[in-house]
């Protein structure tokens, strides 16, 4: 696979403003564990392997258990995630591919059970930021792994 175009060259104040945007999670109500599956999720549903090529090695560096990187792609029938994980990642699928009725009450009511409303706002904003970079980088065809040096994401012994 071969890059379309460097967005970051192309764009940089665009780009600047979106890592600015995605850097204001690190501040979020909503616990890092939970953004990692939240960001992987999305890439999944997206098929956006740059994304998470890195999200699957900022999680295995935040200390992500290797099993539960499989099986988040199946995690309803796994018995590896909280309730609390579940309603991230339901809340994740919903928002990733909107059906066309929105967003049913009783799914809200689900995540509510789980979530304050801040950190709804929160999850809701880290599903938007990562649907946002699936989006360019399945565009320009980034390629996974390409910018592991400069994220420093070879500490994750994934190569």
């Amino acid at each position: 696979m071969t890059q379309r175009l460097n967005y970051m060259k192309q764009s940089p104040k665009l780009f600047k403003k979106m890592l600015e945007f995605s850097n204001a999670e690190q501040g979020s109500a909503v616990e890092e564990k939970i953004l990692d599956l939240v960001h992987i999720r999305a890439s999944q549903m997206n098929g956006c392997g740059f994304c998470l090529d890195m999200h699957v090695k900022q999680a295995k560096i935040h200390g992500e258990g290797e099993l539960r990187l499989y099986h988040i792609a199946i995690w309803r029938e796994s018995t590896l995630f909280t309730p609390r994980e579940r309603a991230a990642l339901a809340w994740t699928e919903i928002l990733t591919k909107l059906p066309e009725h929105g967003v049913p009450d009783e799914l809200y009511d689900r995540v509510r059970g789980q979530f304050s409303e801040k950190e709804i706002s929160d999850l809701t904003f880290s599903v938007m930021a990562i649907n946002a970079w699936n989006r360019i980088n399945v565009a320009f065809k980034n390629v996974p792994g390409s910018a592991d040096a400069a994220f420093g994401l070879t500490k994750a012994g994934l190569s």
